[in-house]
């Protein structure tokens, strides 16, 4: 498995140059006070491993790799597990980016606030990954776009029209309630809806014939 993670990281070489330069971009406009860093790098991670699938379909790659011992289960787990350490490395460098713009503007180092902040980008981009990986699997990338558009447009919608009947009195006592304990909560959540996005893709690429 080891080697399908080394060819996702190789076909993502020429990517790594476009984060620098944008960590670059980002930082001086975060200096600036016109941009938060936090929310858009570790989004781009999914967004640049997502052209990973483009390259193996250009390529046959699947074809080429279901030939394999375990083929199929490597190259799925690979995939995640490449993600994962992306969007772990990138997270880790934007906090340091984050603390460095946060002292240099207020003297200051917010911990928490920035520590809740990538917390919830991580969670956010966790969800991400989990709902656009099976569909990539069961509909290849370029339909999987127009998918993830309709299901994130129909999420707004009905988002939208839900919030007038929500008591979020009752949210805010049981997120009060919970105290301390939101964190790992949060944490037990994000494995296992990883863990149910994998085993989904999983199974959607064992069925697929080539």
């Amino acid at each position: 498995m080891v080697g399908f993670i080394k060819k996702d990281i190789a076909m993502m070489k020429s990517n790594w140059k476009i984060i620098g330069i944008l960590m670059v971009v980002y930082t001086i406009m975060g200096l600036m006070g016109k941009m938060d860093i936090s929310f858009i790098l570790p989004f781009m991670c999914v967004m640049i491993m997502i052209s990973t699938f483009s390259y193996d379909n250009y390529n046959n790659w699947d074809a080429y790799s279901i030939a394999l011992p375990n083929g199929r289960k490597n190259s799925v787990k690979s995939k995640y597990i490449t993600t994962m350490l992306m969007i772990l490395m990138v997270s880790i460098i934007t906090m340091i980016l984050s603390l460095m713009i946060s002292y240099i503007n207020t003297k200051t180092l917010n911990y928490e606030q920035i520590l809740v902040t990538m917390f919830g980008t991580l969670f956010g981009t966790l969800i991400v990954l989990s709902l656009m990986y099976p569909i990539i699997y069961k509909c290849g990338v370029e339909k999987a776009r127009i998918v993830i558009f309709l299901l994130v447009f129909g999420i707004v919608i009905i988002g939208g029209f839900l919030i007038q009947y929500i008591d979020f009195t009752f949210i805010t006592k049981s997120l009060t309630f919970l105290g301390n304990y939101i964190f790992p909560i949060l944490m037990v959540i994000m494995i296992i809806m990883v863990w149910i996005s994998y085993k989904i893709s999983l199974n959607i690429f064992r069925k697929k014939e080539f």
